[in-house]
């Protein structure tokens, strides 16, 4: 994604990159905002801790809805707002086991029937 920040664009990547409470405040860890080229010694790191500016209410929501097994809360996109960069945030539940046995199921059945497609067109 890239983003013009004041005619210059800048390169953000939210692979794998999730957010965290912490002595109640939000953190996001792992999302990568590239350095400006033309900086100098006191550019920031790319893949740096992000703290995430929210209202006391909305930081009580989320640890509440994280302290339940398998939740966290994952960064959905980025975005300009009057010269400010806004992050948009969910809580996302994880696969369960048997939600991960039918996605295997799924995949090997979508493969055997490649297979059986591609052998008949032989």
């Amino acid at each position: 994604m890239v983003l013009p920040f004041s005619r210059v664009a800048c390169t953000i990547s939210l692979n794998d990159a999730y957010a965290k409470a912490e002595d109640n405040e939000i953190f996001l860890f792992n999302s990568h905002i590239a350095v400006y080229e033309h900086g100098n010694i006191f550019n920031h790191d790319p893949v740096r801790q992000r703290r995430l500016l929210l209202h006391r209410r909305e930081i009580r929501k989320l640890v509440q809805a994280t302290r339940e097994k398998g939740n966290t809360i994952i960064p959905l996109k980025f975005y300009l707002k009057n010269g400010k960069v806004k992050v948009e945030i969910a809580i996302a539940k994880g696969k369960t086991h048997g939600d991960k046995r039918e996605t295997l199921k799924k995949k090997q059945s979508d493969m055997e029937m490649k297979r059986e497609i591609s052998s008949r067109r032989k």
